[in-house]
């Protein structure tokens, strides 16, 4: 067995399956727990199912990973012949998963630095790619993590949601039920901002926030060489057109992904969600 620096993430960077497997990334997942059932995301519960139960109403919550989980995926790591491990995670803002996953380091039979990215979605998968190209050419672990965090530093996500009856129903709004108050009405521009949920901007009707999220994605690239990624939970057809446009109007853009989110974010979302991540190169 070689010895190499491996990578763990978790199941909220939503990186494709090819893309994983390239770069030899091991994704650990969160939960959804739907009425009295908790589902494993990625295997175990669809978005589709999730958008059917909140658009019934239905009680959807998330939980983390057990420390205990990680632990089990560090030791099977560890027997691949990793000789230390870079484990990225999502916002210790927005979940325990990290603190999760620190507690499990502890036990490890090898290393393992475990990083709060401050990120979620792809802008945490494309800081666990570039902890994996790292690596991939002969890296530490503090050459992993130092990829890792320029990528972050340099990582922007924006989103807009139908309604923040989901994210008010999970606590994920911050200040950002401040700043909305009762206006539910408002169609509001959210950004990931210091590793929590913030507002952006609102706008009345759905047509002109989309408008708008393309107009900010667009000033935040500029000219400079980016990846983007656009996700989306039920809303297909508006996340292709979103795509589409923005390759047309990002010169530097490089690599374009578009995904649909999983049932984590999908369940403090709702249906109709369109993020964007803006990722420097």
């Amino acid at each position: 067995m070689s010895r190499h620096v491996a990578i763990v993430t978790d199941s909220t960077a939503y990186l494709p399956p090819r893309t994983m497997e390239r770069h030899g990334i091991t994704a650990v997942p969160l939960t959804v727990v739907l009425g009295d059932r908790a589902l494993e995301e990625g295997s175990e519960i669809s978005t589709r199912s999730l958008a059917q139960a909140l658009q019934k109403r239905r009680p959807v919550t998330t939980s983390r990973p057990s420390p205990e989980v990680f632990a089990q995926t560090y030791r099977k790591v560890a027997e691949t012949g990793a000789s230390g491990i870079v484990s990225l995670h999502l916002s210790a803002e927005l979940s325990g998963t990290y603190d999760a996953a620190v507690l499990a380091a502890k036990e490890a039979p090898v290393p393992v630095r475990v990083v709060d990215t401050g990120m979620i979605a792809m802008a945490l998968g494309f800081c666990a790619v570039a902890a994996a190209e790292a690596a991939r050419t002969g890296g530490s672990v503090d050459e992993a993590v130092t990829a890792a965090e320029k990528r972050a530093a340099g990582t922007s996500a924006y989103f807009y949601v139908d309604t923040l009856e989901y994210l008010r129903r999970g606590g994920r709004i911050g200040t950002a039920q401040a700043l909305f108050g009762s206006a539910l009405a408002v169609k509001p521009l959210l950004q990931l901002y210091g590793g929590r949920i913030e507002p952006l901007e609102k706008v009345r009707t759905a047509s002109r926030a989309i408008a708008r999220l393309e107009e900010v994605v667009a000033e935040r690239a500029g000219a400079a060489p980016v990846d983007i990624a656009v996700h989306h939970l039920a809303a297909a057809d508006r996340a292709s057109a979103l795509a589409e446009r923005l390759r047309a109007r990002v010169p530097g853009l490089g690599e374009l992904h578009v995904s649909e989110v999983g049932a984590v974010i999908g369940a403090h979302t709702g249906p109709g969600l369109l993020g964007v991540v803006v990722a420097s190169r």
